[in-house]
């Protein structure tokens, strides 16, 4: 026989409905959290003083497009010195760390030499892969967020344009970076 919660006795209905409160509780407390980490994780610019997650190098000092992830649990980004270091970051097989959320430049509005600001969400953005223009790890994935401006790019510099999730991790070869670096 089933029994609704109207006719429960008042003092089991109390019980049954502070039960129910608590996950709601948590749950709504829990949006709350949300907001405060997706505030956190907005994009922000390098400073001269800003290194390279992955090898130390300084942003300021290369050209071509820049990255940054916000990891879950973390305070604060990470930058990387090209595109195409975040991809065999986040497309790596042992990559197992929570991101929230991951930011690339919009090469249709940032000055290649000296990339500053115009950050996009790195999964909406579009990618041209295998272009002459070189950042620096040498040839890198240009990045827009229009695919117009990709294509039109493409265009003028070769390469092909993709988005995000077509980037494979094969594509992301770190390789190329020494050969390419005449500081070295």
């Amino acid at each position: 026989m089933k029994t609704s919660t109207l006719s429960m006795n008042p003092a089991r209905r109390r019980l049954f409905c502070a039960a129910c409160a608590v996950p709601f509780a948590a749950l709504v407390a829990g949006c709350g959290d949300s907001k405060t980490e997706a505030a956190s994780a907005a994009a922000q610019d390098f400073t001269s003083a800003t290194t390279c997650e992955l090898d130390g190098m300084s942003l300021a000092d290369y050209p071509g497009p820049k990255a940054q992830v916000h990891y879950a649990n973390a305070a604060a980004p990470v930058f990387f010195c090209d595109t195409v270091e975040l991809f065999a970051a986040l497309l790596n097989p042992e990559q197992v760390r929570a991101v929230r959320a991951a930011y690339v430049q919009d090469m249709a509005r940032a000055d290649w030499n000296q990339p500053r600001g115009h950050w996009i969400d790195a999964k909406s953005a579009w990618f041209v892969v295998g272009s002459k223009r070189h950042g620096s790890m040498g040839p890198t994935f240009a990045s827009f967020a229009a695919e117009d401006a990709a294509r039109q790019f493409a265009g003028q510099h070769g390469g092909k344009a993709l988005r995000y999730a077509e980037v494979k991790p094969d594509m992301a070869d770190l390789s190329g970076g020494a050969k390419h670096d005449a500081r070295m």
